[in-house]
């Protein structure tokens, strides 16, 4: 029988730890060193020059979270294993040093922050956080309104439509007036029209013919722009054509005879003297258009006096605006 069997350099008859390991370092009882006398022999003690314990691998824990300080990220804070030791105050998963948000539960998509309402916005952003769940929402979190016209996606039965288009209630593009023509199309928004005439009321056929009548009634002196007296019933009854279809303007064409001088600067005046007279008569002057054509455009010959009278004249056409 050996007299060492460890061999350890201590006779069996003195060692207290006869099976020790070869190569570890013994004191004279011929048991394994423990340097600092915490009951973890140094070649098993990670911490041999620190008093630790063995649950520890001989290292202290001094934040008693279970983790030894020399693997404790965070070994002055209690802390979580899975993070080094480091802690995750909200218990979200995501440890404090890495969460933007550490003192509220939230998700790794926002960096720990939460999401009250699950819109996909975050808290912190979030400028509705209450909306109800499964409600569309634009980027600050608030119920969406994609096409911009005031009617949000929840409500709105038409949420494309195209920017700049009068919706209803609904969000719908409008039909205010209720003819069929959408206002977008609707020269006529706010009078009932017919489709054909892009939503605006039909001229009654005697219109053009009582404008024609007016227009061979209108006269002027030769050579100036003076409107004869006995010409001011028939532009009244222009005024009230006007007043009765108030989405009309009207084109006043100012013409001479053959003999006038100068022609352009005369039917022009024509024309102007004649929307002065619609204007005193309470007819909007943006409703009407003016041009002088000079001798260019003759109703006929210009051969005697009363055909030349009637060139001196001013033409009439009502149109949509």
């Amino acid at each position: 029988m050996k007299k060492d069997g460890d061999g350890d350099g201590v006779k069996n008859k003195r060692d207290k730890c006869p099976s020790t390991p070869p190569g570890v370092q013994v004191d004279g009882t011929g048991c394994p060193v423990d340097t600092d006398k915490d009951g973890v022999p140094d070649y098993l003690d990670k911490c041999p020059s620190i008093v630790g314990s063995s649950g520890m691998n001989g290292c202290q824990d001094k934040d008693k979270d279970g983790v030894s300080d020399p693997n404790d990220s965070c070994p002055d804070v209690p802390g979580d294993a899975r993070f080094k030791g480091c802690p995750d105050s909200d218990a979200d998963g995501i440890q404090d040093s890495q969460d933007k948000c550490p003192n509220a539960a939230g998700l790794d998509m926002f960096q720990g922050c939460p999401d009250t309402d699950g819109d996909g916005v975050p808290d912190s952003n979030d400028k509705c956080p209450d909306t109800n769940k499964g409600i569309k929402t634009d980027v600050n979190g608030c119920d969406a309104d994609s096409d911009k016209d005031g009617v949000l996606d929840a409500d709105d039965k038409c949420p494309a439509t195209n920017a700049g288009t009068k919706v209803d209630a609904w969000g719908c593009p409008a039909d205010t007036d209720g003819d069929g023509v959408l206002d977008a199309d609707d020269k006529c928004p706010g009078v009932i029209g017919v489709i054909s005439n892009y939503g605006c009321p039909v001229v009654k056929k005697e219109v053009p013919k009582r404008l024609q009548f007016a227009t061979r009634r209108v006269m002027f002196e030769s050579g100036n722009a003076l409107i004869k007296t006995s010409s001011y019933p028939m532009l009244d009854e222009v005024a009230n054509i006007l007043k009765e279809y108030p989405d009309y303007n009207l084109r006043i064409g100012g013409h001479t005879d053959g003999i006038e001088k100068n022609p352009t600067t005369v039917s022009q005046s024509r024309a102007d003297a004649v929307m002065s007279y619609l204007t005193g008569k309470g007819v909007a002057e943006s409703r009407i258009d003016l041009t002088g054509y000079g001798k260019t455009r003759p109703a006929g010959s210009n051969g005697n006096s009363t055909a030349r009278a009637l060139n001196r004249r001013v033409e009439l056409e009502l149109y949509l605006r």
